[in-house]
């Protein structure tokens, strides 16, 4: 037995699952309103991380420092993930076989490493060092590097996130 089927097996006979879908079914609009909730921690997320990685390319606000822009919009992203954790797995625990069968997963669980790693290392260096990122030529090609990660890995998150509920159609 793989992985996959070992979890979606232990999750799908879980109390938790039988707690997550009594709790789905029974709460008067809770799987609209956690979609929500997701969906706004999503933009919180893509917002925070688009600009500075656009900010970062020199693409948005060329009239604002880049690392005033991350010390400013970064903590949003970070305040915004562990939602975005809480409220995906609650789908997640709910219909397990959708998401760890689904190929389309795999690309999202990849681009949310990539973003992360990404917003890490453009994010971390400017706590200790404000200036860090215009101080040099290398520092400045390691954040237009880390910034075009970011972008890319948000904009496959966007797409994946929307394909995840169409291979359900394609292949089952």
């Amino acid at each position: 037995m793989s992985w996959r089927e070992i979890a979606a097996e232990e999750i799908g006979g879980s109390a938790l699952r039988e707690t997550v879908l009594y709790l789905l079914m029974n709460v008067p609009g809770l799987p609209p309103i956690a979609q929500a909730i997701h969906i706004a921690a999503v933009a919180v997320v893509m917002g925070s991380a688009f600009f500075v990685g656009l900010r970062q390319l020199g693409l948005a606000v060329g009239s604002q420092d880049p690392n005033e822009v991350i010390s400013r919009l970064m903590p949003f992203m970070w305040w915004s993930l562990p939602v975005l954790v809480v409220s995906g797995v609650l789908f997640v625990i709910a219909r397990p076989d959708r998401y760890f069968f689904n190929p389309i997963v795999d690309i999202k669980v990849i681009c949310i490493g990539v973003v992360v790693v990404s917003a890490l290392v453009i994010h971390a260096p400017t706590r200790n060092h404000s200036d860090f990122w215009t101080r040099s030529r290398l520092h400045r090609t390691g954040s237009v590097v880390a910034s075009a990660c970011l972008i890319l890995a948000l904009l496959g998150i966007i797409l994946a996130g929307r394909w995840i509920a169409y291979v359900d159609y394609i292949y089952w």
